[in-house]
């Protein structure tokens, strides 16, 4: 995963202070609003910062794009009277995910993964937060791509019960689709994990190595971030607030078994990594062990050669085969019958 360079609050500043620690990735932040009831469902893309007016009649949902504009993210937690410490956090794109509460809403953030899979395997992150408050949730995304697209489908389509509910409930399906990816970016990393052992199988060399080493960072991160989903998403189903109703908590103990099953095959691709290591070096050890192999009994058979010739190599006048007319090719008769003796006893021995 590329590491991007991050701008940290000045050391001292009061709580509360509100810096955007992040990268820049929407050049206009802009508000989206739905709105909708069991009958109606509204979209309307508000391509601007204008911070539109919730209704009393259904559940609106704000969706913010883009964190680069704090006066924006100022003005909003004014209008909803959001407490500034989570105004900072949403600001501050590095936070780790958490789940609190407040007297007028429940504060949610945590990091949204993507993978992609074009050369070597990566992930992308994204940091996601919501607000919900009776009858009214406002998402903050970082990116201008939606990550909700197949809520906004559900709420189009009226799927479910996600109309006939609230704010609450609409929360949980944006938390359990946060989840979905996971298991589709641990999908990614399954695929890349069989494909890694192939490829030791088949030519390890320096690049698997590299592959594996990465696949062991990636895989890292991924942990990083689930880990503390699952503690947030268990005090969310455990919460006593009014809005979590025990209806909610039923939904979001099956979100909270699904980061359970995700810590599950983060452990068991580490695992496998390992495995995949010590199968690399193996596959190293034995190749090595090959060639060695090879070169020994090379050197095996040629050292009693090289002893016959280095005796016909010596340099003195009386030596009695000299004078013999089939000398020459005597010797070269014994020098591979010879040979032929050492590859079968290696044979024998299945050195060979």
């Amino acid at each position: 995963m590329a590491k991007k360079k991050k701008i940290r609050k000045k050391p001292g500043s009061p709580p509360g202070t509100l810096v955007f620690t992040g990268e820049k990735k929407v050049e206009y932040p802009f508000i989206t609003k739905a709105f909708y009831n069991q009958e109606v469902y509204e979209y309307v893309d508000l391509k601007g910062a204008t911070i539109p007016k919730p209704s009393p009649e259904g559940t609106t949902w704000l969706d913010v794009r883009g964190l680069s504009d704090v006066e924006l993210i100022e003005n909003i937690g004014k209008e909803f009277q959001i407490h500034p410490l989570v105004l900072e956090d949403i600001l501050n794109t590095g936070q780790r995910p958490k789940y609190e509460e407040f007297e007028n809403g429940l504060f949610i953030i945590c990091q949204s993964i993507t993978a992609s899979r074009n050369g070597k395997y990566e992930i992308q992150t994204e940091q996601v937060s919501f607000y919900i408050k009776k009858d009214v949730i406002i998402t903050f995304q970082e990116n201008n791509e939606d990550l909700f697209e197949s809520v906004k489908e559900r709420l189009e389509m009226g799927r479910g019960r996600i109309r006939s509910s609230g704010a609450n409930y609409l929360g949980y399906a944006l938390l359990d689709s946060i989840v979905d990816n996971y298991f589709l970016a641990l999908d990614q990393l399954e695929i890349e994990l069989e494909e890694l052992e192939m490829d030791i199988l088949n030519n390890a060399n320096q690049s698997t190595k590299d592959a594996i080493h990465h696949l062991k960072q990636e895989s890292l991160q991924l942990r990083k971030f689930i880990s503390p989903l699952r503690e947030a998403i268990s005090r969310f189903s455990r919460s006593e607030h009014a809005l979590v109703p025990d209806f909610i908590k039923i939904y979001l103990n099956d979100v909270y078994d699904h980061t359970i099953q995700l810590m599950e095959l983060i452990d068991t691709n580490r695992d496998l990594l390992n495995g995949l290591y010590d199968l690399f070096l193996s596959e190293i050890s034995f190749r090595m062990n090959s060639v060695m192999q090879v070169l020994t009994v090379i050197s095996t058979i040629f050292i009693p050669l090289t002893f016959l010739a280095g005796i016909y190599g010596m340099n003195f006048e009386y030596i009695p085969e000299l004078g013999f007319r089939y000398g020459y090719f005597v010797f070269w008769a014994i020098i591979l019958v010879l040979a032929g003796i050492l590859l079968y006893f290696f044979r024998r021995k299945r050195w060979l």
